[in-house]
């Protein structure tokens, strides 16, 4: 095949298409061929983009947001790219469209009051106090630069403002409050005994013909679980350490002592001048003057720093950008710093953020621990990484062994590794090891339980993985009588109790409609009894079956009463008599109730506000989704 391009590639034709690549090349560059000459945003709403950039951080997040949630518990198929992408997609458009309308009612943020907020956060605090070295990590590990950040979160606040200026629009009318009122305020008096089923549980027996007939009418119910056999191999890093020599340790200890935290570090604030937009050089320069002669003048650092400076995160702070052994901050800031003495305040340093003014606030030395302190962490440390180093060669090698074999026993003698057995594992199996989601999933794959492939090496944690193969498939099967006689004792015993609590209920209803009362019922024959009256929707002493039944009926006609029964979830049975149902009335109600009620039916009229406006921005937006 090669040779029949090498052949034809001499062609005229052939020649005639790379001179035209050459050209092109030469006219447009490379991205003429390279780029398509679309925009490549992944969607536009209304004229704006959605970038890639924007969906891949929201994938991020909605992962991050996922396995927080569920821990060791979640199914790494919800962590599908493009699962997530379709529903992070659909968000961000909503999203664009409701920060357009922000901006189109003309509301906006301050970056003063951006950065009042910012430097309010908890998340960003150390000791109550804002901290930028935890602000810019907890950033960069999200996924954001400040700038993104920024951006986000005034996106965030702006389109906040238009949702609460809608929801506060939106309020019940007197009519409204009056009806809703009648309803919400309204009391109930109700009588209600309780017939528990523990006694006529108690009174069942079951006989041996009883349970071979249940078992033979519904032995379908007793299947065992499908489970399969498993040969495994399972790799630790812990089962690849080795002693550690003393040399090894003596450099260990040599890199430790150049670290950061031993090393002397120079606490910093500074003043930031960012060049506007509008901004000339003679402007700029100026303004770093005038902040300048302020310091001059004695004014104190941390006060002209919330003045003047432009970084919003450590402005309102005096300017603190924390401690640097030297790496923290740029070049030219670093040099400036390490010239400085403590309380000396530098000259204008120029860098790609523009022009700092830079205070040494503090230096500190570190001092370091001795060697036979620090040995058992060196030790451990350098017995795990060299562990690991020597783990992760396995399983590279495992992989490709494990790939092409028939079985796991090859592969494991190659290595000198053992293979272990796990009988019986279920799709809900709860073993140490095979209760992992990852694992059963691989066990019960097309290409697992069916082609009958070895698994991948599947990696657990970065110090735990794992090769897998089906050795047996046991189906689901009808399990013995004998196996589940007890299981069917108590289903009978708990179906006939059930049934005998509900005659007695019937009986008991029949009673009080015949004239009897609930405490003479209730008396004669042993049970709890109970009045309350007055009784509303938020009642805790009448049981939430009764009162939602209760609040479900037709008020009785005078001097008569309605009367019916519930199961309680204990599957006791209640029953109750309804004898009287009072109206609310607003003007009844206390004033507490009457501002909780407003408040509750002016929140759910906003809400419903929210959604029609935002229906009616995307039914009127044009979308395109590439």
């Amino acid at each position: 095949m090669l040779q029949d391009i090498r052949a034809n590639a001499q062609g005229t034709v052939s020649k005639i298409i790379v001179g035209v690549i050459v050209a092109a090349f030469a006219l447009f560059g490379v991205e003429s061929i390279l780029l398509s000459g679309g925009s490549g945003g992944v969607a536009e709403v209304n004229g704006e983009e959605i970038s890639p950039q924007e969906v891949q951080q929201a994938v991020t997040n909605q992962k991050r947001r996922l396995i927080a949630m569920m821990g060791d518990n979640l199914d790494p198929t919800l962590l599908d790219d493009q699962l997530i992408q379709g529903q992070v997609m659909e968000g961000l458009i909503q999203r664009k469209l409701m920060v357009q309308a922000a901006e189109g009612l003309g509301l906006t943020i301050s970056d003063r009051q951006l950065g009042t907020i910012i430097g309010e956060m908890e998340q960003f605090q150390v000791g109550g106090q804002f901290s930028p070295e935890l602000y810019r990590g907890t950033l960069s590990d999200a996924g954001y630069t400040p700038l993104s950040f920024k951006a986000t979160l005034s996106d965030d606040l702006i389109v906040g403002q238009a949702r609460a200026g809608l929801a506060g629009s939106e309020f019940a009318t007197p009519a409204e409050l009056a009806l809703n009122a009648r309803l919400a305020g309204e009391q109930r008096d109700i009588r209600f005994m309780t017939i528990p089923l523990a006694e006529f549980k108690a009174e069942v027996t079951v006989a041996e013909a009883d349970i071979a007939a249940y078992y033979e009418a519904n032995s379908q119910q007793f299947l065992s679980e499908e489970s399969v056999d498993i040969d495994f191999i399972e790799l630790r890093a812990e089962d690849f350490r080795e002693p550690v020599d003393d040399t090894a340790l003596q450099d260990a200890y040599q890199e430790e002592l150049q670290a950061s935290q031993y090393q002397t570090e120079s606490g910093v604030a500074h003043i930031l001048f960012e060049q506007r937009d509008d901004e000339s050089a003679e402007d700029w320069a100026a303004r770093v003057a005038e902040a300048q002669s302020k310091l001059a003048e004695g004014t104190d650092f941390g006060e002209v720093a919330q003045t003047y400076s432009d970084d919003i995160g450590s402005a309102n702070f005096g300017g603190d950008l924390g401690y640097t052994a030297g790496e923290a901050f740029p070049a030219e800031m670093e040099q400036a710093i390490a010239a400085l003495e403590v309380g000396q305040v530098s000259e204008p340093v120029q860098t790609e953020a523009g022009i700092h003014i830079i205070k040494v606030t503090d230096r500190r030395e570190g001092e370091p621990p001795s060697f036979e302190q620090l040995r058992p962490d060196l030790e451990e440390r350098v017995a795990m990484a060299d562990a690991r180093i020597e783990l992760m060669r396995t399983v590279e090698t495992l992989k490709d062994l494990a790939f092409n074999a028939e079985d796991l026993g090859s592969p494991a003698g190659e290595l000198e590794l053992e293979v272990e057995q796990a009988a019986g594992v279920t799709r809900t199996s709860q073993d140490e090891l095979f209760s992992n989601a990852q694992l059963i999933s691989a066990a019960f794959s097309d290409d697992v339980l069916n082609a009958g492939y070895n698994s991948e090496v599947i990696e657990l944690s970065p110090e735990h993985w794992v090769v897998l193969r089906v050795n047996t498939y046991n189906e689901a099967a009808v399990m013995p009588m004998e196996a589940v006689s007890e299981q069917i004792v108590a289903l009978i015993s708990a179906e006939r109790a059930r049934e005998a609590v509900s005659a007695a209920a019937e009986a008991a209803v029949a009673g009080l409609r015949d004239g009897a009362s609930v405490e003479e019922l209730a008396n004669a024959e042993g049970y709890e009894w109970q009045v309350e009256l007055g009784a509303h929707r938020r009642n805790l002493v009448v049981p939430q079956e009764v009162l939602g039944s209760a609040f479900g009926l037709a008020a009785p006609a005078e001097g008569q009463s309605s009367i019916d029964y519930v199961l309680s979830v204990t599957g006791d049975a209640l029953v109750y008599e309804l004898d009287r149902v009072n109206e609310g009335d607003l003007g009844r109600m206390p004033q507490a109730e009457q501002t909780a009620l407003r408040q509750q039916m002016n929140g759910e009229a906003g809400q419903l506000l929210d959604a029609e406006y935002q229906q009616g921005k995307r039914a009127s937006a044009d979308i395109t989704v590439i």
